[in-house]
């Protein structure tokens, strides 16, 4: 059996020990980059190996050029999956304890390496621990493979493209921010506030219920049913501050059944980068 948007802790824990599966821990704190490592030596689900956003999951800033979350090299984030011993069949669990925050951030990037057999793990850490689940601080001695990508770059949209396209009926840009940061009226992270003309406004956290748990994929569908009215999925693409929050609604999309969204890798943070780019404030 195969996951590939969401997978239980009931589900996790029947499967945990199998040989073809690779569990990530993806924990982790823009407040405290340090944490969730921190966190991971402390405990974490058995056999499960650490991601760091910074530095595995995220590649090099290169300043006025790149957002605050580049996608990783190809050659590093392969070495990285090498490295946990992934092959073509391997089932991959991401996990963290944000809601998908940031496990999603793994599971796209894997998606986008063309890697289908990735979950996120509902509820994360916390309903393990909840579940009653055993965790321990051991870190897992994987055999290494030779991770193969097979890139697939219909799942970005550039820049250029959204310029292209505005005004598009056929187009739909999704910005998966907080609502004061759409609007423009509280930005806590980047140096410029406001929003990509033409964005409507899906907040990424609606994903989730009280307890951090995805809602019902019946829910999601509805949700997104009325956001996208005709527009086909393959033509919506998602936007965040830094890329890392919108992979939580593509995995939302995926999961209640829609297809594949695409998402703009830099957002806001390297829209805002070149002063040519519009950008609107307000209601």
């Amino acid at each position: 059996m195969n996951f590939n948007s969401l997978i239980s802790v009931q589900g996790l824990y029947q499967f945990l020990m199998k040989p073809d599966w690779v569990v990530v821990d993806c924990r982790f704190s823009l407040d405290d980059p340090g944490r969730g490592y921190l966190d991971y030596q402390e405990s974490h689900i058995p056999r499960a190996v650490y991601a760091h956003l910074n530095k595995q999951l995220s590649g090099d800033i290169i300043p006025d050029k790149t957002g605050r979350h580049p996608l990783p090299e190809i050659d590093k984030i392969s070495a990285t999956l090498s490295s946990w011993g992934i092959k073509p069949h391997t089932q991959i669990v991401a996990y963290d304890d944000k809601g998908g925050m940031i496990a999603g951030r793994l599971w796209w990037i894997l998606q986008w390496l063309g890697h289908r057999n990735v979950a996120v793990l509902d509820g994360g850490f916390p309903a393990w621990v909840d579940a009653g689940y055993d965790v321990e601080d051991a870190v897992p001695d994987l055999e290494p493979s030779s991770f193969k990508p097979k890139l697939r770059g219909d799942m970005i949209t550039t820049s250029d493209e959204i310029l292209d396209q505005f005004g598009d009926p056929n187009f739909l840009l999704v910005d998966s921010r907080a609502p004061e940061r759409y609007l423009g009226t509280f930005e806590p992270i980047d140096p410029v506030a406001g929003r990509i003309p033409g964005a409507i406004n899906y907040f990424w956290s609606n994903n989730l219920d009280s307890k951090g748990f995805f809602v019902t994929r019946d829910i999601l569908r509805g949700r997104f049913e009325i956001l996208f009215k005709e527009i086909p999925v393959n033509q919506i693409t998602f936007y965040c501050g830094s890329g890392v929050t919108a992979s939580h609604n593509v995995l939302a999309v995926a999961h209640s059944g829609l297809g594949m969204a695409k998402i703009y890798p830099g957002s806001w943070s390297h829209w805002i980068l070149d002063p040519e780019r519009p950008i609107v404030r307000g209601t």
